[in-house]
């Protein structure tokens, strides 16, 4: 589940109903989304200033802009995942700093790590998500004016170092100009991202993913990803990105969603790199 940044992630969440939620900060304000029913038959209901954004967005967000049918499976691992999740979508929110931000925040870290962050940051610095939503602790991540006033106390308790949290501000001070990149094709959306110090290919591949529903947006530089995939197509347990991209080549175009099938349908090589500790946890944990 892309959009999700770990079990605790205030900004998401999966009530017993079935009901998924999400809280976002949109061109227009705040807002909740609240999506219920069946595949065939889907329901959103929104709250907040940007309730009408969400709503007009959510075609997109599950899936609508996306062509899966232009995607031909050309190895057998892949063909396998495929034929088990002929219902894959790529998601497209059309909000790049939400996005932007988190995986900002994951940048040479564990997940794990990551996720701890953003909980405790939307946590203290975030608003109430519009609606019902807030009674159960959802939280909107702050705009440009609360990231700002984040102290350096709080970044640190949280686990962020001085140089993500940095990029954090200057992507965050950048906000409308960033958004307006959501209307971009992919490839430039990418360029213009990496304009920003601190953000390179993989947070920018990362984000466009999620903002662009970008089926080619391969990452690039992740220490796990290259070793999955040479694994599940070569059987290969150390690889490269080179060699990364040159076995996703016959999917190009396609090279995102064709990884994620991997990851779907195969198991990954046995791990060699030991676990990091988690961070020790900070007075809000």
């Amino acid at each position: 589940m892309p959009l999700r940044r770990g079990g605790g992630d205030p900004a998401f969440r999966i009530t017993p109903d079935g009901a998924v939620w999400r809280a976002s900060r949109t061109p227009e304000g705040a807002a909740t989304l609240r999506i219920t029913g069946t595949p065939a038959a889907l329901e959103g209901t929104a709250w907040g200033p940007g309730a009408q954004w969400l709503l007009d967005a959510m075609p997109a967000l599950l899936g609508a802009d996306d062509e899966p049918a232009a995607f031909v499976p050309r190895h057998r691992v892949v063909h396998r995942s495929h034929r088990r999740h002929p219902g894959l979508r790529l998601t497209r929110t059309g909000l790049v700093l939400e996005a932007l931000i988190p995986s900002i925040l994951e940048q040479k870290v564990t997940t794990a790590e990551a996720y701890r962050a953003w909980k405790l940051l939307l946590l203290q610095h975030g608003e109430p998500a519009p609606g019902p939503a807030a009674a159960g602790g959802m939280r909107v991540m702050p705009d440009a004016r609360g990231w700002s006033r984040v102290p350096s106390w709080d970044w640190h308790c949280a686990g962020v170092d001085d140089k993500r949290a940095a990029t954090v501000l200057r992507a965050a001070r950048l906000g409308p100009r960033l958004e307006s990149l959501a209307a971009l094709p992919p490839e430039e959306a990418s360029a213009r991202l990496q304009t920003v110090p601190g953000v390179g290919p993989w947070t920018a591949a990362e984000t466009l993913q999620r903002s662009h529903g970008a089926a080619d947006a391969v990452t690039v530089g992740d220490l796990h990803l290259p070793h999955h995939i040479g694994y599940a197509l070569t059987g290969a347990h150390r690889t490269d990105d080179a060699t990364m991209l040159e076995l996703l080549e016959p999917y190009a175009g396609q090279r995102h969603r064709a990884a994620r099938l991997i990851l779907l349908g195969a198991s990954g090589p046995p791990r060699r790199t030991p676990r990091r500790a988690p961070a020790p946890p900070g007075p809000w944990a």
